[in-house]
């Protein structure tokens, strides 16, 4: 459903975000080794991230990432979007046209109108969930591990 990337980047998000001091920059490498994730990939992901106004970054010695937006209005569905866009939501499966949420479909997609409901139905799902709310329930889960 979501790509390896995004997930990649649902997870950075939320390790930068858990960080007990918001004031300071989490480096790239400290990141990478948390995650497990290959740098290189992860340094592709993050400059994403920043592009889109999600992350911040400084260059630097002390360098690194940090929130740009507050994590009480960060969404998943901010994530997904900047990294994998919004064609899950919006594009038929079959033909790779947009189909319209508000409207049955005249059988031009022969999925669209089964999975029309669900599709809505996830996208407020992953904007509902803010990334302040996820790194409290990981906080309160030890045996949740970003």
């Amino acid at each position: 459903m979501l790509s390896a990337t995004c997930k990649y980047g649902i997870r950075a998000v939320l390790f930068i975000a858990s960080r007990p001091d918001k004031k300071t920059n989490t480096g790239l490498r400290m990141i990478a080794e948390e995650l497990k994730v290959p740098q290189p990939y992860l340094a592709k992901i993050l400059q994403i991230l920043s592009k889109k106004k999600i992350l911040g970054s400084t260059k630097g010695p002390h360098g690194g990432f940090c929130l740009e937006k507050p994590e009480s209005e960060l969404t998943l569905m901010d994530i997904i979007e900047a990294i994998d866009g919004g064609d899950f939501f919006d594009s038929c499966y079959i033909t790779g046209k947009r189909c319209s949420f508000d409207n049955p479909d005249k059988a031009v997609c022969i999925l669209h109108n089964d999975l029309r409901e669900e599709k809505v139905r996830l996208s407020a799902f992953f904007r509902s969930k803010t990334v302040e709310a996820l790194v409290l329930q990981v906080r309160s889960t030890p045996e949740v591990r970003i």
